[in-house]
């Protein structure tokens, strides 16, 4: 079972909610005092499984658990759907895109600044549609206006080489422990983006990602581009991934030399006594 599919039963039978802010952490506990174990963007339905207070646990559609405070959401009512599940949706494209009160950008700030991927809804009628700007709802049910440029009404899964030039778009973006936005990813948040531009939901983690079964094992030289890298102490030890781009390079998001995305050789010596596997997507 995929595991989107595994995450639309649950949700049939979960009380749900969706994510309001531009990006909201996921805490391993119920406290901001806690580490950041992931992140979900705006506009991403997520299963609530725990309550305690002012912060709720919330799986999302990766299967990924972790603590949120209840002010980063807007729980669903009895019956509703989805936000952004169905109808007209849009899909920031640009790597942050502003949203407006009105369809000007001189009358006031930014409501929000949203991250690539970010999903929103249309809201009906030509003349929410007209010109560069379009008119939404967002998910806390507000409307505002966002510009066509930033956004992609029909985002299609990338081929292997597209994904692999598209990559490069991200260079020197910053490391953020957790970080699964444009607003800063980590390495597994950046590789598992990187996958879902193809149409494939993977797990978080760089661990479970060599884990899952969506992937075949690969010898270091048969490698091809659109080939996962995993690097650590040992294949039980997995830290580290990244995507191959061929010509021995490959782009990750790291701290190593200086913090943030970059292309890296498989010839620094660094690299090279870390590899531990390679694996391909099935």
């Amino acid at each position: 079972m995929s595991l989107l599919l595994a995450f639309a039963l649950a949700a049939l039978s979960s009380p749900g909610a969706v994510v309001v802010k531009p990006i909201a952490n996921m805490y391993s506990a119920p406290t901001e005092d806690a580490d950041v174990v992931s992140q979900a963007i705006c506009g991403v339905s997520v299963v609530v499984e725990e309550d305690k207070g002012e912060w709720v646990k919330v799986r999302t559609p990766d299967d990924y658990s972790g603590w949120m405070p209840l002010a980063s959401l807007r729980r669903y009512k009895p019956g509703e759907r989805n936000y952004a599940a169905s109808g007209s949706i849009v899909q920031v494209a640009s790597l942050f895109a502003n949203v407006y009160h009105e369809d000007s950008v001189t009358k006031h700030q930014p409501m929000l600044v949203l991250p690539f991927e970010a999903r929103l809804e249309v809201v009906p009628g030509p003349e929410s549609n007209v010109g560069r700007w379009i008119e939404v709802r967002l998910p806390d049910e507000r409307t505002a206006w966002i510009q066509r440029g930033d956004i992609d009404p029909h985002p299609k899964p990338l081929t292997v080489a597209q994904a692999t030039e598209f990559s490069k778009r991200f260079l020197g973006l910053a490391y953020l422990w957790g970080g699964t936005s444009t607003f800063g990813f980590d390495c597994s948040g950046f590789t598992q983006m990187l996958v879902r531009q193809r149409g494939i939901v993977m797990p978080r983690d760089a661990d479970l990602q060599a884990a899952w079964q969506g992937v075949l094992p690969v010898k270091p030289n048969k490698l091809r581009a659109g080939d996962l890298l995993f690097f650590g102490g040992s294949p039980q030890k997995i830290t580290h991934t990244g995507m191959y781009i061929g010509r021995g390079e490959f782009i990750n998001d790291t701290t190593h030399d200086h913090p943030g995305v970059q292309i890296s050789s498989l010839k620094d010596p660094y690299w090279a006594k870390l590899l531990v596997a390679c694996r391909r997507l099935k």
